[in-house]
């Protein structure tokens, strides 16, 4: 918000993002993605008769202007060759195990560089010919991080925000990327740039500082070629209201009793739920539950395991990989403990809608989130949320953005695998008194941290004058 000429009103906001809010439909149209990212910034741009910039998620398509939700979308067409170098190439093979630990090794290709820098300028020469004068820009996520600085060529009247919803690498990992230098500069474009967590930011300023000199002059403000720009962090929440709401239900009430019956009513329910990705921490999570059951220390006729792994990125080498390995571990540990008719592992490789996710959170007594590293990780504030009974217990990786909020989950290093058994064994133990309070103070802290006030805390920086 701001003064001009006396008249205090928002700047129209531009959200520009590797993709766009909507989905096609079986009959051409479109609709809204659900999610609360989406809900949270719509209204925003909406009142302040902003656009939304990005791809389709279809190969060879058109430059169009969809309208959707009284906003205008406007898409970024990427061809075959660009969606195999830009996005599945740089992004996905480059950087993004990069910046999850260097947990594989990424390819460094010269070909795939030179198309996320042509795609990069695309979106901003996109950006700068749809944002009105004066405009709040916020870009979104490591895809676009050249954006800040190509926009800032074209267009110096407006704000420029980007926000990273993976981790940021330390240093000595950053340093691998062969244009480290060219990243960090494009990223310096910015007017604010936000990090999941505050080691994420320090991250960064340590890299700009040694690869471009940048100098840090305050807390959270780095100066750099006569500008200053803020850089913080603004840790990811979800609609808190709208979970809550949806797993206070009858139906899901009655839903979430049907899935504990249909697995033969078991002591404890343990539950997983992620993207099918190798940073996940799906397989040690699996071969812990089996060491336990293989030990004696569960039973299989009392404890279960659930374990959903949502396709992604399907034609990408690494995860068709982990898919095979996933589901030989699981044959493998079935094929030890499974009674005739109630596998001990009940395991799910397809994307649920919400409205079947969240009777399943409620029927989980113990959840699973054991990333390797994971910028945030919603589920476990999704799981959060949804217990409304005010009972459940979160296993939780303390290499997740959501660890520095939910401290009172059991935190665990999935790299220890005896340590994460024991966890596991603590949860299915832990009594009830116990339960409650953790659970309770979680939710509490979840209520004044939703996705609404973490959009809010942004655009507040970011919308100044």
């Amino acid at each position: 918000m701001g003064n001009v000429e006396g008249v205090t009103e928002p700047r129209p906001l531009v959200i520009a993002a590797n993709r766009l809010p909507v989905m096609r439909n079986s009959d051409g149209g479109w609709s809204t993605s659900p999610g609360g990212l989406v809900r949270a910034l719509l209204p925003t741009v909406q009142e302040s008769k902003g656009a939304w910039v990005g791809w389709t998620g279809e190969r060879d398509g058109v430059a169009e202007v969809i309208e959707s939700e009284g906003i205008e979308l406007h898409s970024v067409p990427l061809s075959s060759n660009e969606v195999d170098r830009y996005y599945e190439g740089f992004a996905n093979d480059t950087l993004w195990p990069l910046y999850h630990d260097a947990i594989r090794e990424s390819g460094y290709h010269s070909a795939d560089w030179d198309a996320y820098v042509d795609v990069n300028q695309r979106f901003a020469v996109q950006v700068a010919n749809i944002a009105p004068p004066g405009a709040a820009v916020w870009l979104h996520d490591y895809h676009l991080q050249l954006v800040p600085g190509f926009l800032r060529e074209q267009r110096n009247d407006v704000r420029i925000g980007w926000f990273n919803h993976i981790p940021f690498p330390p240093l000595e990992l950053f340093q691998r990327i062969p244009w480290r230098s060219e990243i960090v500069k494009g990223l310096l474009g910015a007017d604010v740039l936000g990090f999941q967590r505050s080691r994420g930011a320090r991250n960064f300023i340590a890299a700009a500082h040694q690869l471009l000199g940048a100098t840090e002059i305050d807390d959270d403000l780095v100066h750099y070629q006569g500008r200053n720009i803020s850089v913080g962090a603004y840790p990811i929440s979800i609609d808190v209201a709208d979970f809550e709401l949806q797993a206070s239900g009858r139906a899901t009430r009655q839903r979430s009793a049907q899935i504990r019956s249909r697995l033969g009513d078991p002591e404890v329910i343990l539950l997983g739920v992620d993207r099918l990705d190798y940073t996940k921490g799906i397989g040690g999570r699996l071969r812990a539950f089996g060491q336990l059951l293989d030990d004696g220390r569960l039973d299989p006729e009392r404890h279960v395991l659930v374990q959903i792994a949502t396709p992604t990125r399907e034609g990408v080498e690494h995860y068709q990989d982990e898919r095979r390995e996933i589901e030989q571990i699981v044959g493998e540990i079935n094929g030890r403990h499974a009674r005739l008719g109630f596998p001990v592992i009940h395991y799910l490789y397809q994307t649920l809608p919400l409205d079947e996710l969240i009777p399943l959170y409620r029927a989980g007594d113990v959840m699973l989130v054991t990333p390797l590293r994971d910028g945030m990780n919603l589920v476990a504030k999704e799981y959060v949320a949804a217990h409304v009974d005010g009972d459940g217990v979160l296993v939780l990786s303390e290499f997740t953005g959501a660890a520095d909020e939910l401290g009172e989950a059991l935190l665990v290093n999935p790299h220890d695998e005896q340590r994460l058994q024991d966890t596991i064994v603590q949860a299915v133990e832990m009594h009830r008194h116990e339960r409650r309070p953790r659970m309770e103070a979680m939710r509490d802290r979840l209520a004044t941290a939703t996705v609404g006030d973490w959009a809010k805390s942004f655009l507040d920086v970011l919308m100044e004058r």
